[in-house]
C-alpha cells in the first residue's frame, strides 16, 4: 500500500475521469493508494476543496496559505487555529519561504511563515514546509520559533544532505517527489539515500512535477509508485 503525503486534489484533471472525482478514488484505490493528503494552497478555494474530499476518509487535509500567494487571504494565528481544528486538517501549510518567485522586501513572507509555525504550535499539528532558494532563512525561521516542537515534513526535496541533516535535527521528514526520477537530479537522490527510513516520505505533488515516464504531463496521485520505485 501507499501514501501520497502531498497532492493538490482540487487541482488535478479530472477529464480523463469524466470530470468525477468518485470516478478518480476509485482508481486509486485500484492503485493501491491507501492514504492521500490533500495541501492547502489558498484560503479562497479551500471550503470548495474541504467539499470535495470530506466524504472520503481516505484522504486528510492541511490548511495554510502557500508562499507564492501574494494577493490573498493573509490569515492570522487566531484564524489558521480555528481552521486548523477540525479532525480531517493533520497539518498546518504548505508554509514555508520562496525567493525564486518573490522579490523585493519578504517581510510579509516571513511573518506569514512565522504564523503558520505559531499556529501549528498551539494545535500540536505539524507543518508542511516549502522551501526554494531560501535554505538559510527557512532554517533560521524554523529555529527561532522552535519548529521542533511539532515537527513536520520538508515537501518536495530539492537541497542536499546539509540542510537534510539540519532539517532532521529540526524534528522533521523528507519527502522526495517526482523530481528524484529526472536523471538530471543526482544530488537529491544523493541524499535519499541517506536518509533514515523512518523519517522518508514520499509524494507526487500533483498536479504538478509529474515523474518520469509522465514528465511534463499532468501529475495524479497514482504515479507515486514511480517515486517509490526510485
Amino acid at each position: 500500500m501507499l501514501i501520497d503525503s502531498h497532492c493538490h486534489l482540487d487541482r488535478i484533471d479530472l477529464k480523463p475521469y469524466e470530470n468525477d472525482f468518485n470516478c478518480f478514488m476509485i482508481e486509486a484505490k485500484a492503485s493501491q493508494l491507501e492514504h492521500l493528503l490533500c495541501i492547502a494552497i489558498d484560503l479562497e478555494s479551500y471550503p470548495a476543496m474541504l467539499e470535495q474530499v470530506f466524504s472520503h476518509p481516505q484522504i486528510s487535509v492541511t490548511v495554510g496559505v502557500h508562499p507564492n500567494v501574494k494577493e490573498c487571504i493573509d490569515p492570522s494565528i487566531d484564524e489558521l487555529v480555528t481552521l486548523g481544528k477540525l479532525n480531517k486538517v493533520i497539518g498546518i501549510g504548505e508554509t514555508g519561504l520562496d525567493y525564486f518567485r518573490s522579490d523585493g522586501d519578504l517581510n510579509w513572507q516571513h511573518q506569514r511563515f512565522r504564523n503558520h509555525i505559531r499556529a501549528a504550535k498551539i494545535l500540536k499539528k505539524p507543518l508542511i514546509i516549502h522551501t526554494r532558494e531560501a535554505k538559510t532563512d527557512t532554517l533560521k525561521i524554523l529555529k527561532e520559533e522552535g519548529a521542533e516542537e511539532v515537527g513536520g515534513v520538508i515537501h518536495c526535496f530539492t537541497e542536499d544532505w546539509e540542510f537534510a541533516q539540519k532539517a532532521l535535527d529540526l524534528n522533521f521528514y523528507i519527502s522526495f517527489s517526482g523530481i528524484i526520477t529526472f536523471n538530471n537530479a543526482e544530488t537529491i537522490k544523493d541524499t535519499a539515500k541517506k536518509i533514515p527510513s523512518d523519517k522518508f516520505l514520499i509524494e507526487t505533488d500533483s498536479p504538478y512535477l509529474a515523474p518520469t515516464p509522465y514528465r511534463g504531463r499532468p501529475n495524479y496521485p497514482t504515479y507515486v509508485r514511480y517515486v517509490a520505485e526510485k
